[in-house]
Parts: structure tokens; sequence; C-alpha cells
């Protein structure tokens, strides 16, 4: 039974070893594939282009559209030229003739450089290790972005899907991948029929455009005399621009200053606020909100008075309608009931006008002109 056993896990043992080193074999030959790994010996040359924008290091170098080298090195080469040292395998000789290319790999701009045997006429001799493939022999990559700008008003007419596929043929046509300019223009014709299709749509934009046309034609002395009036203020501004730069200047300088001023009376205003805040504390107080109520209540009448006061001239004039008041004696004076009484008579001082400019007013002060 134990023998069993140790033959069970022996075996599972040997598989387990089996399946992780076929699976490290195969681990290492996708990322020698991947990432373009070779594994005898090779030979480094260097190419020399007018311009070898977005080729970069670890990038395929490729022969008849074999991979049979990578990039090793894109540098700057005599101020206007570009350097590139790429490595092949041994068994892909190199002559003096042979030619080297960048091409596009996609439309999202990844290139590769590709290898040509050069002329076939002219044989010539083998490239040492380390040689130079003159820029007479090298084409730099085609420039999408101004064939892309001769092809846009087609491109803006077409599906995104009709854009790729036309894209794509300009690209392997022009840089001799396959097909023919037979084929290209064949395909397109076949997008344009869908032009051709709408041919109503354009008629009627011709049409609101002519329309359009039409009507600026009828206001064209409106149009000249807005342009005129445009460039006459534009000639102004430009006449200004100093004084609209001094001025800028100066507004500069009034806000440094507003900022000094406002950093300065910052303290002020703080303490203004604090202050304010017990004050309208202070004025919360319900026997204060009283008081204040009542001022308020009688200060458009007092208003009033002071204002008829004043219109006889610089002067006012005050008449003395009532008065009250009291005079508190010393207690040793009034020993007796009698002279107690008396004092107390004597110090209620209680006394009111009954003449009509008075208007029954309980008092006021005495008169005077200041």
């Amino acid at each position: 039974m134990i023998d069993r056993r140790n033959a069970t896990t022996i075996a599972a043992g040997i598989k387990l070893l089996v399946f992780t080193i076929v699976s490290l074999l195969v681990t290492g030959l996708l990322a020698a594939i991947m990432g373009n790994v070779g594994f005898g010996s090779g030979t480094e040359y260097h190419a020399v282009f007018t311009n070898a924008a977005m080729l970069e290091k670890g990038d395929d170098v490729r022969v008849a559209g074999v991979s049979v080298g990578e990039v090793k090195k894109v540098e700057h080469y005599r101020r206007t030229m570009a350097l590139v040292t790429f490595g092949v395998k041994s068994d892909v000789p190199l002559t003096t003739t042979s030619r080297a290319e960048i091409r596009f790999l996609n439309l999202v701009g990844d290139r590769y450089l590709a290898l040509e045997s050069g002329a076939k006429t002219t044989a010539g001799a083998q490239l040492a290790d380390g040689g130079t493939i003159p820029v007479a022999q090298t084409t730099p990559a085609l420039d999408l972005t101004s064939l892309f700008n001769g092809f846009q008003p087609l491109f803006q007419a077409l599906s995104p899907d009709q854009v790729n596929e036309l894209s794509l043929n300009l690209v392997q046509v022009l840089q001799g991948e396959g097909g023919t300019v037979q084929q290209l223009l064949a395909s397109t014709a076949s997008l344009t029929n869908g032009l051709a299709d709408r041919d109503q749509l354009i008629g009627e934009v011709v049409t609101n455009l002519t329309t359009t046309l039409d009507t600026v034609d009828q206001r064209h002395r409106q149009l000249n005399t807005l342009v005129s009036e445009l460039q006459r203020w534009m000639a102004d501004l430009a006449r200004d621009r100093s004084t609209i730069g001094g001025s800028l200047d100066r507004i500069s300088d009034l806000t440094e200053v507003v900022a000094g001023l406002l950093r300065q009376g910052r303290p002020l205003v703080k303490d203004d606020v604090v202050a304010l805040k017990r004050l309208a504390k202070l004025l919360n107080e319900p026997a204060n909100q009283q008081q204040v109520v009542e001022l308020l209540d009688r200060l458009p009448e007092s208003m009033t008075d002071q204002t008829r006061t004043g219109t006889y001239g610089s002067w006012y004039n005050y008449y003395v309608c009532g008065f009250s008041g009291r005079i508190t004696l010393p207690g040793s004076l009034g020993t007796t009931p009698a002279l107690k009484q008396l004092l107390d008579a004597i110090g209620n001082l209680n006394f009111h006008s009954t003449a009509p400019r008075c208007n029954g007013a309980p008092e006021t002060s005495s008169e005077g002109s200041p």
C-alpha cells in the first residue's frame, strides 16, 4: 500500500516537472518571438537618412517582408540627417548597392526598416561589418500628413471604415508593398460612387450657397462699410498701442496700490466689524430695542420741527413749553414733618405752558439764538 502511494506521488512529481519545463520553453519562445530576440550571430550596419522620424529602437528590420533583425539606435547625424544603427542575421549579407527604406507598419504610425538588394545591373561588393549605407541609397518614410491633406476633401465625405480602407491602399501602393495603381483607382472609384449618389444633396447645398451669396451681394454696401469701419478701428488700435500698453502698466500699479490699501485697512475694518457686532448685540436687548423703536418713531416729527424752526434764518428759536425737575435737600433739614412736607413741595418742580405755539408739547429747551 505504501509502495503504491510512493509510486503515485513520484508519477505526479514527474508530470509536474515535465509541465513546468514545457511551460518555460513555450514562454521563452513566445518572449523571443514577440521581443524579436535572435539566437544566432548577427552583423551590425549603419544607414544615413534625411528623415528618420518615428523610427525607434527595437523596430523590425525586414527583407521582402521577413524580419531579419532590429533597429539598435537612431541618432542625430551631421546637423540635418539621421544615422540609424541596425543589426541583421549573419546569413543576410548586404552589398555596397543595397538600399534601405523606412516604411509604415500601420496607420497608427509605427515604422520598420526595409532592406533591398539595390540595382540588379550592378554587382556590388559585400558591405563590411559596421559599414554604412549612404544617404543616396536610403529613402525616408512617406509623408502621410501631406498625402492625407491632399485627400482631405474626399475623406470628409466618406465613412471612417472607407477612409481606413482607402488610406491603407494608398500606403501600400506608394510603398510598393502590393497592389497597383489600377487597383487603387478602382477602389477610389467605388468609394466616390457614393458621392455621385448624393448629387441631389450637393445640388441643394450649392443652391443654398447661391442664395446666401445673393443676400450678401444685395448688402454689399453695408458689408463694405463694416469692413472699412473694422479696418479703421484696427488702425486706431494699432496707432494707440503705446497708450494702451501704458494704461495696462498703470492698471498694474493701481492694482498694487489698492492691494496695499486693503492690506493696511484690513485690521481697522476687522476692529470695526467687532465693534459693530458688540453694538448689534447691545441694541438687540429688549430694553434697548424699545428705546430704539421709540427713537425711530419720534425722529420724523423731530426732524420736521427742526426744519420748520430753521426756516427763519441762520439761527434757531427755542421756547420753554415745559419743565420738570426735583431738588434733593440734605436730610438733616427735614427734621419735622411740616418742614419735610415743605421741602418736598419746593423740591418737586413742574412747569407747563399753555401757549398755542407749544401745541400741547410737554417740554422743550430754553430760547436762544446760536
